[in-house]
């Protein structure tokens, strides 16, 4: 039944005009059925009205149902002015309820107001007919119609209502269907901004430093073989290093495990790089042919790992753009405090090469990742008279969780005694 009903509702949005003359020629011929068969006079306060005239009631009052949705007030008034004859004469013929069926649809598209007016002007035959052919009190004619009309009237209301909320629901539903959609597209431009990120820091730095190696082996091979077989072994460490961290990163964009052979392969996790890593990366810059000085400050114990993660890349791309863009014979100079308030790091170069010229997008990768824990970054050539490039960064310190136990002893000193290493090359 339901499905039927909604197939009725389906064909009456697509059809309307259908829909409205099956119900205007439904009432229409029950009109003209009750004319020709003479059943108005059972209830007729005068049964000398003439036949033309009772005939024009008729069609007067069921006709304008067919403007019922387009134009209800209109057709609610012709009906009324039908409606008064038809009481002043005595006829009293039943087609006048049709008016219902218009007052519901002005309850149901309508102003709230327009009802108002279309109460009013529906009381209107009942008071022609009442004074014309008095029975009774004024009360036993009027009051039973007007509690009807108001049924009706709130009736219209009540489905209004419905319809309105129903509606909204439906808005509600589909706001919330783009603002998912709007978050997943969000959420994957973010995931594959932080890809790129991770690629160019990853396939950049290791391919720095490959060419390097590369271009000194061949240097080497003329004079020192075993130079040449050192680099080329070099390459091939490198070569597998940058393999197994980018396989390491295509893993982790699994998003759900695969099944071979009935049993779930899950991807391989490690963790990402971190401070502790920091003299493997100087040391296989150092192999490439850039000396470069090492200083640390302090202890990076209490740092979070995904600022660890933000200096340990800040460093490789800093370094990696010395080894493309410095020129021959410069070096690099990395220096790491950790402090109460945060890490600070400076990487600076002695090379004559510019800006780098990757598009910016080593140093939008550096910016985007220092702005993730509220640091600051500078990039730039450095002060005159001093020849070279410099990258300064500091983030402040994320505030630690309380902890029931302190991981190092309360007399620890705040930060270490300098250590220093320097390449001799």
């Amino acid at each position: 039944m339901q499905r039927l009903a909604q197939r009725a509702r389906a064909f009456d949005g697509r059809r309307p005009l259908v829909w409205d003359l099956l119900v205007t020629g439904f009432f229409t011929t029950a009109a003209l059925i009750d004319f020709t068969g003479g059943g108005w006079r059972n209830i007729a306060h005068n049964t000398d009205v003439p036949g033309a005239l009772v005939l024009v009631l008729s069609l007067g009052m069921s006709a304008p149902l067919l403007w019922r949705r387009r134009r209800p007030m209109t057709a609610l008034v012709v009906m009324l002015a039908f409606g008064a004859v038809n009481s002043g004469s005595g006829a009293m013929l039943q087609i006048y309820l049709v008016q219902l069926i218009v007052l519901f649809n002005i309850a149901l598209r309508l102003p709230l107001k327009t009802l108002g007016w279309a109460g009013m002007l529906m009381t209107a035959p009942l008071v022609v007919g009442t004074i014309r052919y008095p029975k009774g009190s004024w009360d036993q004619q009027i009051v039973p119609q007007v509690w009807a009309y108001t049924l009706v009237a709130l009736l219209g209301i009540a489905v209004r209502s419905r319809q309105d909320y129903t509606r909204a629901l439906v808005e509600r539903a589909r706001q919330l269907e783009v603002e998912r959609d709007q978050q997943a597209r969000l959420a994957a431009a973010a995931e594959r901004t932080r890809i790129a990120r991770e690629m160019h820091d990853i396939i950049g730095h290791n391919l720095s430093v490959i060419t390097g190696l590369a271009d000194g082996g061949k240097y080497a091979a003329t004079k020192s073989p075993e130079r040449a077989a050192q680099a080329l072994d070099a390459i091939g460490s490198t070569s597998r290093q940058a393999l197994a961290e980018l396989r390491r990163l295509l893993d982790v964009l699994r998003e759900e495990a695969t099944e071979v052979d009935g049993a779930a392969e899950t991807a391989e996790l490690a963790p990402q790089p971190a401070l502790t890593d920091l003299d493997r990366l100087i040391d296989g810059v150092r192999s490439a042919g850039l000396p470069v000085r090492s200083t640390f400050h302090g202890r990076a114990d209490s740092l979070p790992q995904g600022q660890q993660l933000t200096v340990y890349r800040v460093v490789q791309e800093a370094l990696t753009n010395t080894l493309k863009h410095a020129g021959p014979g410069a070096t690099a100079t990395v220096e790491v405090s950790y402090a109460a308030d945060g890490v600070s790091v400076s990487v600076t170069d002695t090379g004559q090469g510019g800006a780098p010229s990757d598009g910016g997008r080593g140093l939008t990768g550096m910016r985007e990742r220092t702005a993730l824990y509220a640091g600051t970054l500078e990039a730039g050539p450095r002060p005159h008279p001093d020849p070279g490039w410099q990258v300064r960064l500091h983030l402040p310190r994320a505030a630690a969780p309380p902890t029931t136990a302190p991981s190092t002893s309360p007399t620890a000193p705040l930060t270490a005694p300098l250590t220093e290493k320097e390449s001799a090359q």
